[in-house]
């Protein structure tokens, strides 16, 4: 195979040189099927030939990808990408452990300097800003003091790490958020790197890394640990993928945005069923799409749970990177390249895909999503009527029509009133004591009084309104839409409503750029829609805290208020742990219903509000001709926008400048920080991994239904001060109001663990409430997740987690991984799993088993209250062998079943063995 590799090398003539390259088109001579392999399995090719070493990418590999075969295979695929993403919630956990492992090391008598990345790291400092001012000029800056304030320790660290690694670059605060960065200036199409030319790809540390797909970069969401073995120079292997085709037909009609589009999209793939696959774009459709159209449905790829949604390089693709001022020599690059390779589109492709799902744009209607999962799509015009249905279904209370409690008021009804004082410091409501009246039967409504202004509060109250996150922030139709919509608003003497918290969180700088040269921008400030930050605001979970005399409401009536974002996702608890009900829509969509200030409204058919003079205005009065939204495109951006913002993407603002961080080799620990703390995995670590032994006498820990996502297992968010990880701060010297969120605290094992189980929604079988709590057995008490972990580990009980469908899914968040392991689990046993986060827990050294088909924990009759023996891992484990698991009752009575290992490689079982993948590469070092 080496021969043939040899044979298959090439020379590109192009205006940076000749460079070398791996000749796909003149394999396809040997092997004609390649012509018809998609575009994304030919690059995975081109990778797998270009890193061929025999070893850790052998002839199997290669023949595997030649071959590749449409329904998917368990045959690994190597992949060694150009380049690591990070953002800093999963970027400061890493750099941690890379510095843990310099320092064990150079404890060691090793030569710590050696331990650097071996492809480039680009990392931006991009969730960390939250929303705790809004509405004003100020907001900005306040947001952005408070940001150094709460996060000098973690940008201290990434400032070291700028200094102390080669190959290491770090994007400072407040300059974008990491895919839209990434999209618009780090993503080159072709690499041309060591002489060599080959398609640039890349692996990222949020699971939205797919957005730069659209860009025709093939690239993914990987955890932070998977990330950091790829920076170390270890290849990400998978299982070979299927492919679907996902064909566009016609052109998205007037009125319709992009994010109807994406939201039918996610619906159509989620149920389908896309899980692990690779999804491909193809069809007339694309020739009406823009890169960033296409970038806002690769965005939603974990939406749809799919690896990558690739949108070959073609003429759009050329055109958007001329217009966000890639150089003449990159846009050369990227043709010839592609074009001599066989990666180039031309919409005359006849290539064989796994299976084919086809969506016209022209049928496509105004949609919205939600409340609680991203592919939940629902049109804008029956969107009152589901939220009168989930009132129902979930909630457990009747709707009452909005009309009849404005009358119930009219007439001097008693209910729920709540008065309010003016502002206090720090941009905060003073708490104070509030009576109220509760009437509750029909009415599900709080009369707040403020200042001057009165207002009902009620089931179905928007009291978020966000257009934030990499979804659509980085589309100018959309954005610019937005501007126009708030423009008209103002024209016809509408308001946002007063209880709506509003933001606008900017994708790049270029974003407010164009905005402010449309004059749309003040249109959108007098909305209240003021900058507020550039960042993953709300859709992080950084929405910062609601006005005190709103979250008093909604807790003194028990309100299911709702949220509206342009975000991607919506997730139980994710958006502010007091808004029950969270809907993704357009950025013009946020903007109107901010301005309904409800999400109990047919925006298709009723007035959003009336104007001075007492007339209703629609939706259809304020909303922009497609026409209008080009002309704002064509007028307000500007290449010299993207060179202007670029040419100083490193520097930072002013406090980044003067934040003073540590040169030394080693990172110094400091044992009193809360943080940034040395990670126990690498200290006093042996030469050689302990023999693998079954699992005897586990108990559970968590016994989990479907659908639980990352969000459910990590820390994210604020958390309180009767919480362990609020308790343990407290302990250290840590006000409240400085407890900062758990994923600015990630540097910190020891807040981390304390809140892994922990979001307010999880519901555990094996407990009586929800939250983070648990069953302890020997004691027959129920406690905190982490309590119970930790008495299990004064006895050396070893835990295992029971788990439904998906487990899993949602953002990648390495924490759901290294809190499980610890706390102490060395198994999950589900009855599936999501990619990214199977694959941290391989990465952790903790084994994810699969119940067999048609097989769960209710059919099996465990209740959780049983100790597990997990048998067949000390004779020697393979991928998908199958181990024995008896199970135990109190009454000593056997359940007996068997679970398939989803251990999908050897290299995967070599990782397992280890404890995890980065002591396994720290053992490859040691070794050297």
């Amino acid at each position: 195979m080496k021969e043939t590799i040899q044979n298959l090398k090439k020379q590109l003539k192009t205006s940076k040189g000749e460079l070398n390259f791996i000749s796909l088109e003149k394999l396809s001579k040997e092997f004609p099927k390649i012509e018809k392999l998609p575009f994304s399995i030919k690059i995975l090719l081109e990778n797998a030939l270009r890193n061929y070493d025999g070893f850790l990418v052998d002839d199997d590999h290669i023949k595997n990808l030649i071959n590749w075969n449409p329904k998917g295979s368990e045959n690994a695929v190597p992949y060694k990408p150009a380049r690591v993403l990070m953002q800093d919630f999963t970027g400061v956990p890493a750099v941690v452990d890379i510095a843990a492992i310099r320092s064990e090391a150079i404890r060691k008598g090793k030569d710590g300097s050696k331990i650097n990345p071996k492809v480039p790291v680009d990392l931006v400092i991009d969730h960390s800003v939250q929303v705790d001012f809004f509405g004003t000029d100020y907001a900005y800056k306040k947001n952005v003091e408070y940001e150094y304030k709460r996060n000098k320790e973690r940008y201290e660290v990434l400032k070291w790490a700028q200094n102390a690694f080669e190959n290491f670059t770090v994007v400072p605060p407040g300059m974008g958020i990491c895919h839209q960065v990434n999209l618009e200036y780090l993503a080159k199409g072709v690499v041309e790197r060591d002489g060599w030319a080959f398609p640039d790809s890349l692996v990222g540390t949020d699971s939205h890394t797919p957005m730069v797909n659209g860009i025709g970069v093939v690239g993914w969401g990987v955890g932070g640990i998977e990330a950091e073995a790829a920076l170390l120079g270890q290849p990400i292997y998978f299982t070979t993928p299927k492919v679907i085709g996902l064909e566009l037909t016609g052109k998205l009609p007037e009125g319709i945005t992009a994010t109807d589009m994406v939201l039918e999209i996610t619906n159509k793939l989620r149920s389908y069923g896309v899980v692990g696959d690779f999804v491909e774009v193809f069809g007339d459709g694309l020739d009406h799409l823009s890169v960033p159209d296409r970038a806002t449905i690769s965005n939603m790829s974990p939406e749809f749970g799919c690896t990558v949604t690739y949108f070959p390089i073609d003429d759009q693709t050329i055109r958007y990177m001329e217009k966000t001022n890639r150089d003449e020599e990159q846009l050369e690059l990227v043709e010839t390249y592609c074009k001599e390779n066989l990666l180039w589109r031309t919409g005359k492709e006849n290539i064989e895909y796994s299976d084919v799902l086809m969506v016209d744009l022209s049928s496509l209607e105004p949609s919205v999503s939600g409340p609680k999962r991203p592919q939940d799509k629902i049109l804008v015009k029956k969107l009152k009527d589901q939220f009168s249905n989930l009132l129902s279904e979930v909630h457990g209370r009747d709707y009452l029509p909005r009309e009849k409690r404005e009358l119930w008021y009219d007439e001097g009804g008693s209910g729920t009133e709540l008065h309010q004082d003016e502002e206090g410091a720090k941009g905060q409501q003073k708490e104070e004591d509030v009576e109220v009246e509760v009437e509750r039967n029909e009415l599900q409504s709080v009369r707040i009084k403020r200042e001057n202004e009165e207002y009902l509060l009620s089931d179905g109250s928007i009291v978020v309104a966000a257009i934030t996150s990499c979804t659509n922030t980085s589309n100018p139709s959309v954005m610019l839409g937005a501007g126009l919509v708030a423009r008209k608003a103002i024209e016809k003497g509408i308001d946002v409503k007063p209880w709506v918290k509003t933001s606008l969180a900017p994708g790049s700088k270029v974003v407010t750029n164009y905005l402010k040269r449309a004059g749309l921008l003040k249109d959108l400030e007098a909305l209240r829609f003021h900058v507020v930050g550039y960042g993953c605001t709300t859709c992080i979970g950084n929405s910062g805290p609601l006005p005190t005399h709103i979250e008093k409401a909604i807790d003194k009536s028990d309100l299911v208020v709702s949220s509206v974002l342009s975000g991607n996702r919506n997730f139980e608890a994710r958006i502010h742990p007091k808004i029950q009900m969270n809907f993704l829509a357009s950025p013009m969509l946020v903007v109107a219903y901010a301005i309904a200030g409800r999400v109990d409204i047919n925006l298709m058919e009723e007035p959003l509000a009336t104007d001075a003079n007492g007339q209703d205005v629609f939706l259809k009065d304020i909303w922009p001709t497609q026409g209008e939204i080009q002309e704002a495109i064509e007028s307000a951006t500007s290449k010299e926008d993207y060179e202007h913002e670029y040419k100083v993407i490193f520097d930072g603002e002013e406090q980044w400048k003067k934040l003073e961080a540590p040169k030394s080799l080693d990172y110094q620990w400091k044992e009193d920080s809360t943080y940034i703390k040395e990670i126990p995995f690498f200290k006093d670590i042996s030469e050689n991994p302990e023999a693998m032994q079954n699992i005897k006498n586990a108990r559970v820990l968590m016994k989990l239904g479907d659908s639980v996502t990352t969000d459910h297992i990590s820390p994210a968010g604020a958390f309180a001060e009767d919480s362990p990880a609020g308790k343990y701060l407290k302990s250290k010297g840590v006000e409240k109001g400085m407890f900062n969120s758990y994923g600015s605290r990630r540097g910190n094992h020891e807040v981390m663990m304390r809140g892994t189980f922990a979001n307010v929604r999880i519901n555990n079988e094996i407990a009586s409430r929800q939250g983070g709590y648990t069953h302890y057995y020997p004691e027959d008490k129920e406690m905190t997740v982490y309590d119970a972990a930790m008495k299990y580990q004064e006895s050396k009980t070893p835990l295992v987690v029971l788990a439904g469908t998906e487990y899993g899914s949602g953002s990648s968040r390495d924490w759901a991984a290294k809190g499980t392991d610890l706390l102490g689990v060395k198994a999950v046993i589900a009855a599936s799993y999501e990619r990214i986060h199977r694959s941290n827990l391989v990465g952790l050294g903790v084994l994810p088993l699969e119940f067999k088909e048609n097989e769960n924990a209710k059919s099996l009759g465990l209740s959780g209250e049983e100790t597990f023996d997990i048998v067949g891992i000390e004779d020697g484990l393979t991928p998908g062998k199958e181990l024995s698991v008896i199970a135990r009752n109190t009454n000593g009575e056997e359940t007996q079943f068997k679970v398939i290992t989803r251990l999908d490689s050897q290299i995967e079982i070599e990782y397992v063995k280890h404890g995890g993948i980065l002591q396994y590469v720290l053992r490859q070092f040691l070794e050297e």
